[in-house]
């Protein structure tokens, strides 16, 4: 009987998880079927589900339920700790896989072009992100020294860092955010989160239940200006036409109808519409201020500029104007894109051929938009290029073919790897430590914790027992 077709998948995100799930139900109607092995480069999976979502959204963190059954099929594992172009290059994929899929995601901070960008005190939110969701790479504290702040943008991600900014610490003790994130948002100085758009109530990035989420907490007032509550024919055309974008004028139009509180402990989330932030304002190298230009609805939905300038006092800056993925070394880049070359998933190369057997899929592939039904359909077209590919013999032919080999190699990396099953034992002691507090999980920060965690025989029995409760390979 002819070998499985062996496929490696770079990144473990929604984008990698989704892409092994469709080739399994693709290649299941097809002899010989699929193998496939996940390379990480963290030593823990699920990308941004871990380390992009604030910790106080367990609803969408419980998209990891579906993305541990896929990677409980026997027909995919899992090898974190292992870094493509380093540990794990082009030359050595080709030795053990017919195809390679590029799913590592974004998880840099896209450019905001004004001046005073790089001051002190002026961040890209995806740092802050990374912070508070206890990503190892990036410092473990964080100056909240400012009682004024500004975030710049109008989606979801500044909706998280603003709703995190406005939050006492106690109150998200409660979620997995691990001591050095409780004792920084402890120690907060703020007091009043500014956040600017350049558009109107209609052109928010924004989707309604978060909108609604960012006024929960009974030490948060959102507020709006009524000023800022405007619409053209396209932007009532849009209410009409779309209900998510209703019931986004709608929130911020109740925003808008409020009396702010006086009580100067409830900590105030301003969000200013057509306000186009062109400088970030400094004194000795440091962040004091924004300026803004005052917009206007040009009829169509788009905005021009009044030439109206307001400064606003501010100490700290975060962008949140998208995520930007990453060149990969040897993979064709666009870099004002942000994405692999590739023509419906295909990698090309500069005259626009294919370069077998690669692939990609997710917001590398097609840049930071869309939601998980745009990551599944990428995939699904991904996938099905790669299958065609396969049947018309345009794939690799591995000199090493089996998984065993392709096992074999990843250990003898002069790094400790880890597998799927010590993903159940870091669980396992993320969650000990969590109900040693009364809650659900505390995060382990360092890297290298991660990976001892992982390889703790200790807690076996621990990690067995979640795994069971989850379902078995």
């Amino acid at each position: 009987m002819t070998r499985p077709i062996r496929v490696a998948i770079i990144g473990s995100g929604p984008a990698g998880i989704y892409a092994s799930d469709c080739l399994m139900k693709s290649a299941a109607a097809q002899d010989p079927g699929v193998s496939i092995d996940i390379l990480e480069r963290m030593p823990a999976p699920f990308g941004l589900i871990r380390y992009g979502v604030a910790p106080d959204h367990p609803r969408i963190k419980g998209i990891v339920t579906s993305l541990h059954q896929v990677l409980n099929k026997p027909q995919v594992r899992f090898f974190g700790n292992v870094e493509f172009g380093t540990d794990a290059t082009l030359d050595d994929l080709f030795q053990y896989y017919d195809g390679v899929i590029f799913a590592t995601g974004a998880k840099a901070d896209r450019a905001l072009d004004i001046p005073g960008i790089d001051l002190d005190g002026s961040f890209g939110a995806a740092e802050f992100v990374a912070w508070y969701d206890g990503q190892p790479e990036f410092p473990r504290e964080w100056p909240l020294n400012a009682e004024k702040v500004a975030v710049v943008g109008v989606g979801n991600v500044s909706l998280d860092v603003s709703r995190i900014l406005g939050k006492t610490a106690d109150e998200l003790l409660v979620t997995e955010i691990p001591d050095n994130v409780y004792a920084g948002l402890k120690e907060s100085k703020v007091k009043e989160v500014h956040v600017f758009g350049r558009r109107g109530p209609a052109q928010a990035k924004y989707t309604p239940v978060e909108l609604r989420e960012l006024d929960h907490s009974p030490n948060v007032q959102v507020l709006v200006d009524p000023e800022d509550i405007d619409y053209d024919e396209a932007s009532e055309e849009a209410r009409r036409t779309t209900k998510a974008t209703d019931m986004v004028c709608t929130t911020l139009e109740n925003y808008a109808m409020r009396d702010e509180d006086p009580n100067p402990d409830i900590r105030k989330i301003y969000i200013h519409l057509f306000e186009s932030p062109v400088e970030i304002l400094g004194e000795d190298g440091k962040v004091v201020g924004i300026r803004t230009e005052r917009m206007e609805l040009n009829g169509q939905g788009g905005v021009t500029g009044t030439g109206k300038m307001t400064d606003w006092k501010v100490g700290q800056v975060y962008r949140a104007v998208g995520y930007l993925s990453s060149a990969l070394p040897g993979i064709p880049f666009n870099h004002t894109l942000g994405t692999i070359d590739n023509v419906a998933g295909r990698v090309i190369d500069q005259t626009g051929e294919h370069i077998a057997p690669l692939y990609t899929t997710g917001w590398v592939k097609r840049g930071p938009v869309g939601l998980i039904g745009n990551t599944k359909s990428d995939a699904n077209e991904t996938v099905q290029n790669l299958l065609d590919d396969w049947a018309n013999g345009k794939l690799n032919e591995p000199a090493h073919p089996t998984p065993e080999e392709a096992a074999a190699w990843l250990d003898s990396l002069p790094k400790k790897v880890t597998d799927w099953s010590g993903w159940y034992r870091l669980d396992a002691h993320e969650k000990k430590r969590g109900a040693e507090e009364g809650r659900e999980r505390k995060k382990i920060v360092e890297w290298e914790d991660m990976v001892e965690a992982a390889h703790d025989m200790n807690i076996e029995d621990e990690a067995q027992a979640i795994r069971n409760g989850r379902g078995t390979r």
